[in-house]
């Protein structure tokens, strides 16, 4: 059969036409992207429940408009942390301080996170966090806690974890996928630090069964399985951790369509809150920290990586891990 050519006028018709619907829905996705805060997303702004502090979606959005401006991101959506606001509220009530807006359709909505655990090297230096507020923060390698600023997302990676039971005679395979965060400036070294976002859930208590059928089995026929524990009212190792749920919407947004994210505060924000906190003032015009976490805390504090890291380093080598055992065999 012979195929008919179409009119050379047609042809230009037509991806002129895919050319224009391209640009139309270019222009729609990003034309909120004022100077200046939009009315609707105005109404999410302030420091009460369920809101975004004016400072952290401001450094947020010029971020994102930054990186459209670059080119390097077509994403419609952005995200935002404040992780000055509490986490693990009690009685299983957990703090909203992830951000997740779109503007292009005008989308806003406050997730719980988790924020860097820190570490107690005891009888050498405690920059340990509780549970509820970060009073400690940096970028330091191995020192498990979170660090504010810019951050782009970029790679996805879903791995096998083990097995864990759901039922009498029952097991289900747990999955879990991590998307790898970019920093710039002071969080430069994430990637090194393997700083990304996941949600937040681990296997405990690992043993190795007998399961030659499973396509996971080693060579030996043995698979990895223990009890699924959600942590998400819990401290990370300095990751963005969030709650299965919000982790199943926000992984999606973010796979193979790098965008921004940016982590309030920076070291700059903790110092100045620091000075004020140790004179005793109250915080003035155009210093922020949430009132109930600095009333809990006091003074924040950054511990930056030159002068972590070798205290960290020296820890380990007059504090050696024991050699690697192998998991039990599973008894049941």
């Amino acid at each position: 059969m012979r195929l008919r050519s179409a009119p050379v006028g047609f042809v230009a018709i037509l991806g002129l036409l895919v050319v224009v619907i391209g640009l139309a829905a270019s222009a729609r996705s990003f034309a909120a992207l004022q100077p200046g805060i939009p009315a609707w997303l105005k109404a999410h702004v302030g420091d009460g429940t369920d809101q975004i502090s004016q400072v952290v979606l401001e450094r947020a959005r010029a971020l994102y408009m930054r990186k459209v401006g670059e080119g390097v991101v077509k994403n419609p959506c952005y995200f935002a942390m404040d992780a000055t606001r509490p986490s693990d509220l009690g009685n299983g009530v957990l703090g909203h301080r992830y951000y997740i807006i779109c503007e292009a359709n005008q989308s806003f909505r406050a997730v719980a996170a988790g924020h860097g655990a820190g570490r107690d090297l005891k009888g050498v230096v405690n920059f340990a966090n509780g549970r509820e507020c970060s009073k400690n923060f940096g970028n330091a390698m191995d020192s498990e806690l979170t660090g504010g600023g810019d951050y782009m997302t970029s790679d996805t990676k879903t791995s096998f974890k083990g097995y864990y039971r759901v039922g009498a005679k029952q097991n289900a395979v747990f999955m879990r996928t991590f998307v790898q965060f970019n920093g710039e400036g002071e969080t430069a070294n994430a990637r090194p630090r393997k700083i990304g976002g996941h949600a937040a859930q681990v296997l405990k208590g690992l043993c190795m069964r007998k399961d030659p059928a499973s396509p996971y089995a080693n060579h030996d026929g043995f698979v990895p399985a223990g009890t699924l524990v959600t942590y998400a009212g819990g401290r990370s190792n300095g990751c963005t951790s969030w709650t299965p749920e919000d982790a199943q919407l926000i992984i999606p947004l973010m796979k193979d369509k790098p965008t921004t994210l940016y982590i309030y505060p920076e070291s700059r924000d903790i110092a100045a809150v620091a000075r004020s906190a140790t004179a005793g003032h109250a915080l003035g015009a155009g210093l922020y920290w949430n009132a109930a976490c600095l009333k809990q805390i006091g003074t924040p504090k950054f511990w930056p990586k030159e002068t972590l890291e070798p205290v960290i380093a020296k820890y380990k080598a007059d504090h050696p891990a024991p050699p690697p055992q192998p998991l039990p065999i599973c008894t049941q």
